[in-house]
């Protein structure tokens, strides 16, 4: 029988796609957008990692969620970083969530608030995310705008606080593997994972909207 990290691995596969195939997303990493379309796909993470990380120290003694709170995750000082060199110091000022992007953080907020196994499917499905894929995104960000590597501007990507992803990423899954749900709580974890995708992939069209290819 499959561990539960590959369930949720191979279950979300198919929106995992679609999210990273999008048009907005293809579009920034080929180079066809300017960087004002990157930094208003940055003020988007923001409202989901403050979501996500403003529930975080109530978890950390949970049962269920708390194995997962490992503060060197933590993206949002380096997500304010980032948006104070892409907006200037009074980034917060014209800081705007896009609709789809409010529904977003309300669920994650909910899931912090009311049901720890969702909370994990978001903490899933962006962290290791960012380790994964989010690597591919930076350096296509120091490449395209001019970024020093590994700065301001990118710091998002940049987890200092792990010197192994690997072996972050396998320590994560085992904790995956061991997590506190059974089967029918374990099948509801996959279903939000795909929600959280579904979530995402809404964003990035947003985002295609607000900024289509005028080629």
């Amino acid at each position: 029988m499959d561990s539960f990290s590959t369930v949720i691995r191979t279950a979300s596969h198919e929106q995992h796609v679609e999210a990273e195939t999008s048009a907005f997303m293809s579009d920034l990493l080929g180079g066809r957008l300017g960087v004002d379309a990157y930094a208003r796909y940055t003020e988007q993470l923001w409202f989901v990692y403050e979501a996500l990380e403003a529930g975080a120290g109530r978890l950390a003694a949970d049962p269920v969620a708390g194995p997962f709170i490992q503060p060197e995750l933590f993206r949002l000082p380096a997500l304010e970083r980032d948006l104070s060199h892409l907006r200037g110091p009074d980034w917060r000022v014209g800081l705007s969530a896009l609709p789809a992007t409010r529904a977003y953080a309300a669920r994650v907020r909910e899931c912090a608030e009311r049901w720890p196994g969702g909370y994990i499917a978001h903490h899933y499905t962006r962290y290791l995310g960012n380790l994964s894929g989010g690597q591919i995104i930076r350096d296509k960000a120091e490449r395209t705008w001019g970024f020093e590597k590994k700065g301001d501007g990118v710091r998002f990507y940049v987890f200092e606080g792990i010197g192994n992803p690997a072996a972050f990423k396998r320590g994560y899954r085992e904790l995956l593997d061991a997590v506190r749900a059974d089967d029918l709580e374990k099948q509801r974890i996959v279903a939000e994972c795909k929600r959280a995708f579904a979530l995402n992939t809404a964003v990035f069209r947003a985002l295609g909207e607000e900024f289509p290819l005028s080629a």
